[in-house]
């Protein structure tokens, strides 16, 4: 999260059940015409502070792609015990938020079969929306093909780096966190000449000189758990939480969990260039350790827009629903694509040019554009 700005929030709603127990909030950091968005997080830590953090990310994604949305997240603390009826609950208690104009998706810990539910149980359907033409299909229909379009940016976002850095030959890359976008940015890089040399999931570390990303993919369930017993010959284990730091590489993408990378651990970092793949995963203490020890990170305001892009782009009815599957999501993943290299170049480009606070003078540009 971006200290910048120090505002609260335009509002924050506990969450205690309808017809059920609950713990919960939804925070509305900003509000562009009565609209905000984000996904929603469940873990067993989650925390108020967190949902606002992850929220006010939201609006400076959303700013930083000019997209005319506020930003909005949600948490339920829950370890996934009763998931179905967690969600049943969830969707009964933030119905009127989601007719209000407060559209909430997946995040950490939350699946589109989950969503599904929620939507079904608060009868919320993104297609009808008041002063808004309607979607021509259904939510699942337009986004569930869009599944790899966060990886793709991500994986934008840390080739632009790469290129500015003139890194031109072979980059070591270290994915920690093995999801849905560690699997696409994995692939991605993969596709593009890069070589991922570790990956890690909530069972450590596996790694070796190169390892076979579709083989990886092929043994990984849904929540990006890798079966060991099916491990590549010649790989390396460690089931240390954070090994993955001290494997030799280039670059590491952030993939996963809150503060992944923090004031204990980021001295153990040898890679140059870090990308944030995922949500709050460098603490403020780490991204100053990182920018001191000469390293770069473009943090994930920047790089993990494509999910919030992509569902922005149908809540604002911005895509061109008229065209065909493959020619929609080619368009969306072209549109976020070029947001993303922009906006990577750009910061890059105030950082060398002797920015104190290279996030913030980038979002003031934008906000510029916006107003």
């Amino acid at each position: 999260m971006s200290s910048i700005d120090e505002r609260e929030p335009a509002f924050v709603v506990s969450l205690n059940g309808s017809g059920g127990p609950l713990k919960g909030w939804v925070v509305a950091d900003s509000l562009v015409d009565g609209l905000a968005m984000g996904g929603v997080r469940m873990t067993a830590s989650v925390t108020e502070d967190e949902v606002r953090g992850l929220a006010r990310g939201m609006t400076e994604k959303l700013t930083l792609v000019g997209l005319p949305i506020g930003g909005a997240k949600g948490g339920i603390v829950s370890d996934g015990t009763g998931r179905e009826e967690t969600f049943r609950t969830f969707g009964r208690t933030v119905r009127p938020l989601l007719h209000g104009g407060i559209h909430l998706g997946i995040d950490l810990g939350v699946t589109p079969a989950d969503r599904a539910l929620f939507f079904a149980e608060a009868g919320y359907d993104p297609r009808h929306r008041a002063r808004a033409v309607d979607m021509p299909m259904d939510w699942r229909t337009y986004y569930e093909p869009l599944v790899d379009c966060t990886g793709h940016g991500v994986g934008v976002s840390a080739v632009t780096a790469l290129e500015a850095a003139r890194h031109d030959k072979e980059a070591r890359v270290v994915i920690q966190g093995f999801g849905t976008v560690g699997r696409a940015v994995a692939r991605f890089l993969e596709e593009r000449g890069h070589r991922i040399v570790a990956v890690a999931d909530v069972g450590g570390t596996i790694s070796a000189d190169r390892l076979p990303v579709d083989g990886l993919i092929a043994i990984t369930d849904s929540l990006g758990r890798i079966d060991r017993s099916r491990l590549p010959q010649g790989v390396t284990t460690c089931d240390e939480s954070d090994g993955w730091l001290d494997v030799d590489a280039d670059l590491l993408v952030l993939a996963a969990n809150k503060d992944a990378l923090n004031a204990d651990n980021a001295y153990r970092l040898r890679a140059g260039l870090v990308v944030e793949g995922g949500n709050l995963c460098s603490s403020a203490e780490a991204k100053q350790k990182v920018a001191a020890s000469g390293a770069t990170l473009i943090p994930d305001v920047v790089a993990n827009v494509g999910g919030a892009a992509a569902a922005g782009l149908a809540i604002a009815r911005v895509v061109p629903f008229e065209l065909a599957a493959d020619a929609r999501k080619d368009w969306v993943f072209g549109w976020v694509a070029d947001r993303v290299r922009e906006n990577t170049r750009d910061l890059l480009a105030a950082a060398s040019g002797g920015s104190v606070d290279p996030l913030a003078d980038l979002l003031a540009a934008r906000r510029k554009v916006r107003a």
